[in-house]
């Protein structure tokens, strides 16, 4: 696999559509950080780590009604085309509506986020 961040967006997505109640994905840190934000900003019910010798972040999706709260999430940033940001030019998702998720030197956060701590950096994924 040579992008594992876009095969985890790609689940989500397709868990979202298929009203699944949760996504499991191999462990690594920077999608359990993306994970987190997500639960955070509101878009997924809990995420967990599992498995002692073998990791496996599971992460609990949320729903209104038949439909799933993320309607929407997006690649940017790929092994082929790395997508950095300086401070100015963080990216806003819809107008504000959605989120843009920026690695940064001092971790994984939001673009709004990221522009109150004045740091640029990779810029993810966008969710809506």
């Amino acid at each position: 696999m040579t992008d594992p961040i876009a095969d985890f967006l790609t689940r989500i997505r397709n868990g979202s559509k298929a009203l699944l109640p949760s996504v499991e994905v191999p462990h690594s840190r920077l999608k359990e950080g993306i994970a987190r934000l997500l639960v955070r900003e509101g878009y997924a019910a809990d995420c967990s780590v599992e498995g002692n010798k073998v990791k496996r972040l599971k992460l609990r999706l949320k729903y209104n009604g038949r439909k799933g709260v993320i309607t929407g999430i997006r690649r940017v940033s790929r092994p082929g085309l790395r997508q950095y940001s300086g401070v100015k030019e963080l990216p806003r998702v819809l107008g504000g509506l959605g989120v843009a998720i920026v690695s940064t030197p001092q971790g994984i956060m939001t673009s709004a986020e990221a522009r109150r701590r004045n740091v640029g950096g990779e810029v993810l994924c966008y969710v809506w």
